[in-house]
């Protein structure tokens, strides 16, 4: 189990054991990083997990709350649920959800170069470095997270609720559809030096305060990883194809 993992597992009782109600604020994240004896970056990460399936709320300016479970969990299964198990029956709609990333996170960088907090700001490169880190680690599979981190972590700076939480349901969507392709694209030397680049634009966007080149390069980003996870499915449903082909046999 992740650090992050164990620290929302921490937190989570945490809450049960200070009988936090719905709509209860949570300790500042200084103070939860010193009662829980982690890191402040990894109190933040498990305060993101635990957001993302609705049970925690931050509020911009104004701290983290919890929220009441039973309707979390109404709103996840009521919208991301029925989803989800379209895109298993069909593979196709994944290249429906990756549109709808164009529109949403064109919307989250433009108001993150915005809206964004030195905080915020920092957070953003911690994960883009957490990227790098592990890339050099040869993990894959945690540079692909780290990435889907880096993603979420300029929603956050948006600081619009509603982006943030439709982010959040579109990349639980995606973790169950192209996971696989996204650690794909990390194996490849070239094509993780594209990646880099790009997230390094975006994140110079923001930290500058521009907010047309920043939605601009996150539009020019998306558009490469849907063409490159696109191009992954077609080449390992080439190799499907040709496996399906009778031996050759050979004339005496």
């Amino acid at each position: 189990m992740r650090i992050s993992d164990q620290i929302a597992e921490q937190l989570r009782a945490f809450i049960v054991e200070m009988k936090l109600k719905p709509g209860e604020r949570l300790p500042a994240e200084r103070q939860l990083a010193v009662d829980l004896g982690a890191s402040r970056s990894s109190v933040r990460e498990a305060i993101q997990s635990l957001a993302s399936q609705g049970l925690l709320q931050s509020r911009h300016g104004g701290g983290t709350y919890v929220q009441d479970a039973q309707v979390a969990q109404w709103r996840h299964e009521s919208v991301v649920n029925p989803l989800s198990s379209v895109v298993q029956q069909d593979p196709e709609y994944r290249y429906d959800v990756l549109e709808a990333r164009h529109a949403l996170e064109g919307s989250t960088a433009w108001h993150a170069a915005l809206r964004a907090t030195a905080q915020d700001k920092a957070h953003i490169c911690e994960c883009f470095e957490a990227t790098l880190r592990f890339q050099s680690m040869g993990d894959p599979v945690l540079a692909s997270r780290a990435d889907v981190q880096f993603h979420l972590a300029i929603a956050e700076a948006s600081h619009n609720l509603v982006l943030l939480q439709m982010m959040r349901g579109l990349f639980d969507l995606l973790q169950a559809t192209v996971t696989q392709n996204r650690q794909k694209m990390y194996t490849a030397p070239q094509t993780f030096e594209q990646l880099t680049a790009q997230h390094q634009e975006l994140m110079a966007a923001i930290l500058a305060g521009d907010a047309e080149r920043a939605r601009n390069t996150v539009c020019r980003h998306l558009e490469f990883v849907h063409h490159s996870v696109r191009t992954l499915d077609e080449d390992e449903a080439r190799r499907k194809r040709s496996t399906r082909l009778p031996p050759t046999t050979s004339k005496s």
